[in-house]
């Protein structure tokens, strides 16, 4: 069943080329008839394979725009090499990521989780960490417009993975980029989902996803949604996060411990299909913050219970 569900995945609109190079990360390039956009960059170690594949894509035109989902190292790392090679591009974000990128800590943290990447996928040679480039030329929210000539993006701000998350939406086709904060497409009946700031920003964000009505949607680190009901995809987001919170929930009322916690979620989602998206380092590190997200919610509706 997962064979005949990933054909099609790639299977992008003419204007959309996937110019993905490397294990981790999705980049996709939009050709506009008047500016051309990448949307997310990859990871570093890879970065010389994207730049070749946005090359022959653009067919000698210029990069515009850079997009960024969001600041995290699997999204972002190639930026600095992308900006080495078009200085010109405007890089768009969130404003709560061009407040991260000014941070020293945000920076060695994606340089380190960009090496750990390097060693496990890379083909040898020296890891080059970029300490600049990794900067927000242009802050976009929600009811902003990108315009590529005849085509434009219109952004939402999506949080809940995290507090800098955006989704595009390429208009006049109603196609939606989402972000992860409503979730990774793994199967028809899978998803995966990494809530690592606020579980209620993550179905607020799928409550406008749904609102907005795009025709299709893409899924971070996936590709081309299958479903022709667009709310299929978030009303699976949203069973999942329910289910993610009933699993934690049990644990936290059996008083586990934060290691006996992280140990039961690595058996139940860690496998070798996922290795091949993100090191296991970077994947226990995301799982600690979502505990962490979850048991806020926890104490919350306990609170709650005791008041009424």
């Amino acid at each position: 069943m997962r064979e005949s569900f990933e054909v099609g995945r790639f299977d992008f609109p003419e204007e959309v080329l996937r110019v993905t190079s490397g294990f981790g990360g999705e980049s996709l390039l939009i050709i506009g008839s008047e500016k051309t956009a990448l949307l997310d960059c990859g990871m570093a170690y890879c970065a010389d394979g994207l730049i070749e594949n946005i090359k022959k894509g653009l067919l000698g035109k210029s990069l515009d725009y850079v997009l960024l989902s969001h600041t995290h190292y699997d999204h972002i790392g190639a930026l600095p090499f992308i900006k080495q090679t078009w200085p010109d591009a405007v890089t768009v974000g969130a404003m709560h990521a061009g407040k991260v990128l000014a941070k020293p800590s945000a920076i060695k943290t994606i340089n380190s989780l960009g090496e750990n990447a390097f060693r496990l996928y890379g083909q040898g040679g020296e890891f080059i960490a970029p300490e600049e480039g990794f900067k927000i030329d242009r802050v976009a929210g929600d009811g902003d417009v990108v315009s590529l000539g005849n085509m434009w993006f219109e952004v939402l701000e999506t949080k809940g993975h995290t507090d800098c998350s955006l989704t595009y939406v390429l208009e006049p086709g109603g196609l939606m980029f989402m972000s992860e904060s409503t979730g990774v497409l793994e199967t028809p009946e899978e998803m995966h989902i990494s809530i690592l700031k606020s579980y209620r920003d993550a179905i607020a964000s799928a409550d406008k996803c749904m609102g907005y009505g795009a025709r299709r949607l893409v899924s971070p680190h996936y590709g081309m949604v299958p479903f022709c009901d667009s709310n299929r995809y978030f009303e699976l987001f949203l069973q999942t996060a329910a289910y993610y919170k009933d699993f934690l929930f049990c644990m936290f009322r059996q008083g586990l411990a934060e290691e006996e916690i992280l140990t039961r979620y690595a058996d139940e989602h860690w496998d070798e299909r996922r290795q091949k998206e993100q090191p296991k380092e970077a994947f226990m590190l995301n799982v600690k913050n979502i505990i962490k997200v979850f048991f806020k919610e926890w104490e919350l509706e306990a609170s709650c219970n005791v008041v009424l």
